[in-house]
């Protein structure tokens, strides 16, 4: 490896560290629907899938085959009730379609006994478990019409699902479920996963979709959204319209995060649990990127944040003590837990100083230093300032398009005239603030 390529490794591992600590011991249930299984991309996804069972992430891997059987079955009645196409499952054709999972069952079971081909870990013995692990009901009748053997999940076995997590083992869930009487019924495989996931109160939901994520009207993607944020029927295609409706309903039921994550890209699993922004969308309860007041326990995150902007002279070095003496002025940026972002504000005189503004490289291309300077600005009217100043020796431009405009040193605080270090010989930038003003959020 060149030394560039080392240094992107080690970043790359460093950041991602905290994630695995946080996804250790937590039930994720994935969804790999028909599409996804037939697409050659399939192994990529199994390894990522093996790695995370090797990280400790308790995996509930549910398969859907709906191409295959529509294939195995064609000339299939359908009907759509509330916005939900569903497969009308005649008696004659249970057993094409129990084949059919089958044979997608046995697929995935063959792919997972490869390990993880070309590493050290090629050898590890992933074991999958399935079984009757599902109480189902029919569907009955709707709008009058008779759905027969289509159903619906009545109930999970949640206790014999997490002995065989605890055990080491993936479980892995087809599309059919059966009644105490005996009947089998043929189960819509999203339906089936969001229910497992709110049974199993799992950390996630994820499920893999042709669409690599969900975009605003602008085909901006959209990283984070919450429920009541998510337009199912404004989505393009049918298939992704059934799993972000199973993402919202499971969110609103408990799940922690539900992730809608392309299939057909190498690596997109890996790239969205492990890295701040992800690659494809996440649905949850509540926006995880806040702006809020830092704390003591924020330093040692500051800290590291703000290190490599002062080794390049961009920042004032603070140590480590000036900045546990000042945290009260300090405004953190969290995403996930984790403190991406951060800025002070200093009174300074009749004007307020902001200062230490740092983003974590992985998101200076996005909106989380916008949002941290209207938040500082915010802060600075309700503690009565009017005017805002910035010394910045490298960020000029970008404060100038935050509605900064140039100032000189007679114009800054008597106080902060007589701090002014000529060798640094920083710009001063400065910007009056309204209430108006700092409403522009991002």
């Amino acid at each position: 490896m060149s030394e560039t390529t080392h240094s992107t490794y080690a970043r790359w591992f460093r950041d991602s560290t905290p994630y695995i600590s946080a996804h250790r011991g937590k039930i994720f249930v994935v969804l790999l629907g028909g599409e996804a299984l037939a697409h050659e991309n399939l192994i990529n996804i199994v390894h990522d899938l093996t790695l995370l069972h090797v990280l400790g992430v308790h995996l509930v891997l549910v398969h859907g085959a709906r191409p295959q059987i529509d294939t195995a079955i064609p000339g299939a009645r359908f009907h759509t009730h509330a916005g939900v196409r569903r497969r009308i499952t005649e008696p004659g054709v249970m057993t094409d379609i129990v084949g059919t999972c089958a044979q997608q069952r046995a697929r995935l079971e063959a792919a997972f006994s490869t390990g993880l081909p070309s590493s050290p870990l090629h050898n590890t013995d992933v074991k999958l478990v399935s079984g009757n692990l599902l109480l189902a009901r029919p569907i009955g009748v709707l709008d009058g019409v008779d759905h027969q053997l289509t159903g619906q999940v009545r109930r999970v076995h949640t206790e014999a699902i997490r002995t065989y997590l605890q055990n080491g083992s993936i479980v892995l869930l087809s599309p059919i479920g059966y009644s105490p009487s005996g009947e089998t019924f043929n189960l819509a495989a999203e339906e089936v996963a969001e229910r497992v996931a709110v049974a199993l109160r799992a950390e996630k939901l994820i499920i893999f979709d042709e669409a690599p994520f969900l975009t605003d009207e602008e085909g901006r993607r959209l990283s984070s959204l919450t429920p009541s944020q998510l337009d199912v029927d404004t989505l393009p295609q049918a298939t992704t319209r059934g799993h972000a409706r199973a993402l919202l309903r499971a969110v609103r039921e408990g799940v922690s995060s539900g992730q809608l994550v392309g299939y057909t890209e190498d690596g997109a699993l890996l790239a969205e649990l492990f890295t701040a922004d992800g690659v494809g969308t996440q649905v949850v309860e509540q926006d995880m990127r806040t702006i809020r007041q830092a704390t003591t326990e924020d330093v040692g995150d500051i800290v590291e944040l703000i290190r490599p902007l002062e080794e390049a002279g961009t920042l004032v070095k603070r140590s480590r003590n000036v900045l546990e003496q000042e945290i009260h002025h300090f405004l953190v940026a969290e995403l996930d837990g984790f403190v991406i972002g951060c800025c002070a504000i200093y009174p300074a005189g009749e004007h307020a100083e902001l200062a230490c503004v740092a983003v974590h490289p992985s998101h200076r291309a996005g909106a989380i230093g916008r949002r941290l300077l209207v938040s500082a600005e915010q802060l600075a009217i309700e503690r009565g300032f009017t005017q805002l100043f910035v010394l910045t020796t490298q960020a000029r431009d970008w404060f100038v398009e935050q509605g900064f405009k140039a100032g000189d040193i007679a114009e800054l605080p008597a106080p902060r005239q007589e701090l002014y270090n000529y060798q640094r010989n920083s710009q001063i930038l400065i910007k009056k603030i309204t209430p108006h003003s700092s409403d522009t959020t991002s």
